[in-house]
C-alpha cells in the first residue's frame, strides 16, 4: 500500500482542536490528508435521528473527521444505566476478592503511580448495528496507570482466575421475577487483565476525564470493544469463576449459526475483542479534484482497499503510524474523473496476516443474529453533480 503524499499532509489547527496547545498539541495533531480550502460533499444516505439520546449521546459524524485524535467535547458516550456525577476528592478505588493483600487507593495515590498513555481507538460493539447508530467511535490519547502491576502487588489467590471491573453507575434489573440493584459491571480473565496495555485511566487527550466518559477513573482495555472498558470505576475483584450478569450473559451476547459436519449449530459468545473493521468518513472535493477519506482499526491493519460501485478494489494510501498499534490507520484514495450521479463507495481492511473485512454477505455476517460486533464492510453513498 502506497504512503500519503507529504505534500498533502497538514497539521490541523482548526476550531476543532482548540485548545490543544495545553493538551500537548504538536504530539496530539497528527497528518491528516486535507487540503487546504476543499469542500467536504455529503453522503446522501444520512442515518436517522437517534431514538435513545439520552443512552447514546455525541455520536461521531464521519464528515467531520479531520484528525487522528478525537477531541474530548465531540467523543461518544454510551450510558447503560445513569450518568452519575461524582466527587473526586470522596472516590476511591477497592481492589479485593482473591488477593491477599486487599488495597483501597484515593485518586491522589492513583496519579502517584507510574504514568503510561496510548492512543486507542474505542468503539462500541454495537456501531453500525443500527440504521441511526453509525458513529459510536473515537480515538483519543488515554493517560493513567497500568493496571497489572496494582495486581501484582495486591498478590492474586491461586484461584483468583477472572477480574471484575465494577462502575459506580447502578441500576435495577429483572431476572426470573427477581428484581434486584446492580451496578455496570465486566470480568476478563486474568491472563487479559494482566496485558501491559491496560490502564487506570484518569486522562483523555491531556485533560481529566469528562464526565460523560468515566471521570474520575475508567479501565482501559486496548484491543477490546468499548463495553469492556468499564467507565466510573468504584470496585475491582478477583474472582475464582467468570462474571454472568446482563453485560456478560444477556446483552452484548453475540449469536451466530456454524456449520458443523454438515449440521448447524448455534454458538452465543460475550463480546471482547474489537474485530478488524474500516469505513469510509467523507468525500471532499478541490479544483475538480476528488478525495475519499476513511478509517481502518480493530486489529494490526496492513491495508485497505476500496470499491467504487461494481468497480474495481482499488489500493488506497494508508499512514504509518507507531503510535497507531490500537488506533486507527487514516487512509485516502484520490477520485478521478468522477461520473454524475449517484455512486456507492464501499470499503475493506486487510490486516497484517492477510484477513481481509467480511462482506455483508459473508456467513460471519450474514448468519449473525445479533447486531453486536458489527464488523461487515461499510457502504456509503455520494451524489455528484
Amino acid at each position: 500500500m502506497a504512503d500519503f503524499p507529504r505534500r498533502d499532509f497538514v497539521i490541523q489547527g482548526s476550531a476543532a482542536l482548540a485548545g490543544l496547545a495545553i493538551l500537548q498539541a504538536a504530539r496530539l495533531a497528527q497528518a491528516f490528508p486535507s487540503r487546504a480550502g476543499e469542500e467536504v460533499l455529503p453522503w446522501v444516505d444520512q442515518p436517522p435521528e437517534n431514538p435513545i439520546p439520552q443512552v447514546v449521546a455525541n455520536q461521531l459524524k464521519w464528515e467531520d473527521l479531520g484528525s487522528r485524535i478525537t477531541p474530548n467535547e465531540k467523543f461518544f458516550s454510551v450510558a447503560h444505566y445513569n450518568r452519575p456525577v461524582i466527587d473526586d476528592k470522596a472516590w476511591t478505588l477497592k481492589v479485593g476478592g482473591l488477593v491477599k493483600r486487599p488495597r483501597t487507593f484515593t485518586l491522589a495515590e492513583i496519579k502517584a503511580r507510574p504514568r503510561q498513555e496510548i492512543d486507542f481507538t474505542l468503539e462500541c460493539s454495537g456501531n453500525h448495528g443500527f440504521p441511526w447508530f453509525l458513529g459510536g467511535i473515537g480515538t483519543a490519547r488515554w493517560a493513567g496507570t497500568p493496571l497489572a502491576p496494582i495486581l501484582a502487588e495486591a498478590g492474586v489467590k491461586e484461584n483468583g482466575i477472572e477480574v471484575a471491573f465494577f462502575g459506580t453507575d447502578a441500576g435495577e434489573e429483572t431476572v426470573r421475577d427477581i428484581k434486584m440493584p446492580q451496578h455496570f459491571a465486566r470480568s476478563m480473565a486474568l491472563a487479559d487483565a494482566m496485558s501491559p496495555d491496560n490502564l487506570l485511566c484518569y486522562e483523555m487527550n491531556g485533560a481529566p476525564l469528562p464526565p460523560a466518559n468515566g471521570f474520575p477513573v475508567r479501565l482501559i482495555a486496548p484491543g477490546w470493544y468499548g463495553i469492556a472498558n468499564v467507565k466510573w470505576l468504584t470496585h475491582i475483584e478477583l474472582r475464582d469463576r467468570r462474571l454472568m450478569n446482563r453485560f456478560m450473559a444477556r446483552d452484548y451476547v453475540t449469536i451466530r449459526e456454524e456449520q458443523r459436519d454438515g449440521e448447524i449449530v448455534w454458538a452465543e459468545t460475550s463480546v471482547g475483542k474489537s474485530l478488524l473493521k474500516s469505513a469510509p468518513a467523507k468525500i471532499t472535493r478541490k479544483d475538480g479534484r476528488y478525495r475519499i477519506i476513511g478509517a481502518a482499526w480493530g486489529a494490526p491493519v496492513a491495508g485497505v482497499e476500496v470499491k467504487i460501485d461494481d468497480g474495481k478494489w482499488q489500493p488506497a494510501a494508508i499512514e504509518k503510524d507507531p503510535k497507531a498499534r490500537f488506533a486507527w490507520k487514516i487512509w485516502s484514495l484520490d477520485w478521478e474523473h468522477p461520473a454524475a450521479g449517484e455512486h456507492a463507495v464501499t470499503s475493506r481492511a486487510i490486516d497484517s496476516n492477510g484477513q481481509v473485512q467480511p462482506a455483508m454477505d459473508d456467513p460471519r455476517i450474514a448468519n449473525k443474529h445479533t447486531y453486536w460486533e458489527s464488523n461487515g464492510r461499510v457502504t456509503r453513498h455520494i451524489r455528484i453533480a
